[in-house]
């Protein structure tokens, strides 16, 4: 009876410290994949209009290498906040890009005609980024991969087509699963990945990777206190290589 009550209590007691670490690797007090920072060199992030007016020295000061800045959402929407992120950015060093959150109910021709009028080229900016992630019910019912993928070819063309570059694909692991792996095998994939290290086994790996949804950086001040970081697969040496001619 002792043994059995033991068991009970250990059983109890690993469920309590489960949930606790649980509780707060969602709210930001302890970050699984933070270790890999000591790896890997060059840091960013991604915003949105939730992180409201960005101080972007402050941001830079901080370590930051380069930022996705959202620009346009489907065929009609644009953030609020990009057009001013997008110049206030580009006077720093950070190396900018711009994605575009994918959406499965309106053609790839016009979505990127959507993104195509909101983002100007400037020098040295990274690749244009469609995000493909599940939004509304779309993940309790996923459209088809045929369905999907035909749209985000036409989208991919024709942003390749007007900035001379192929696109990153930004992933989640359920949204890459369905709908990009064993395909667009000459595509930089930026994949999300809160709890361990990425890894994609149908090619050589991932450009950019996730990592956390939870950090809090100075220099913003938005409805959102939190702000994404994102890891380059690469030494500082690399990134300033990565999608830079002069460079060659």
């Amino acid at each position: 009876m002792k043994l059995k009550n033991i068991f009970k209590g250990v059983c109890l007691l690993s469920m309590l410290i489960a949930f606790i670490f649980g509780v707060l690797v969602k709210k930001g007090v302890i970050w699984v994949t933070t270790p890999f920072e000591l790896i890997y060199s060059v840091k960013g992030v991604d915003v949105s209009s939730y992180q409201g007016d960005i101080d972007w020295n402050v941001i830079e000061s901080q370590g930051i290498s380069f930022a996705f800045i959202k620009a346009t959402e489907g065929s009609t929407f644009n953030d609020r906040f990009f057009q001013q992120n997008w110049e206030n950015a580009s006077k720093t060093n950070i190396r900018i890009g711009a994605y575009h959150f994918f959406s499965f109910d309106s053609s790839g021709k016009t979505q990127a005609k959507n993104f195509i009028r909101a983002v100007t080229k400037v020098d040295n900016m990274l690749p244009p980024v469609v995000d493909v992630e599940f939004y509304g019910n779309k993940n309790k019912n996923p459209p088809s991969k045929e369905h999907t993928q035909a749209i985000l070819n036409n989208l991919l063309e024709e942003l390749e087509a007007h900035y001379g570059m192929k696109p990153i694909i930004y992933a989640t692991r359920s949204s890459y699963q369905r709908y990009i792996k064993d395909d667009y095998k000459d595509y930089d994939i930026w994949i999300r990945n809160l709890f361990y290290h990425p890894y994609l086994t149908d090619r050589n790996s991932w450009t950019f990777w996730q990592y956390s949804n939870t950090k809090i950086l100075k220099g913003y001040k938005g409805r959102e206190k939190y702000i994404d970081m994102n890891f380059f697969n690469g030494s500082k040496k690399d990134f300033e290589k990565y999608n830079n001619p002069s460079e060659h």
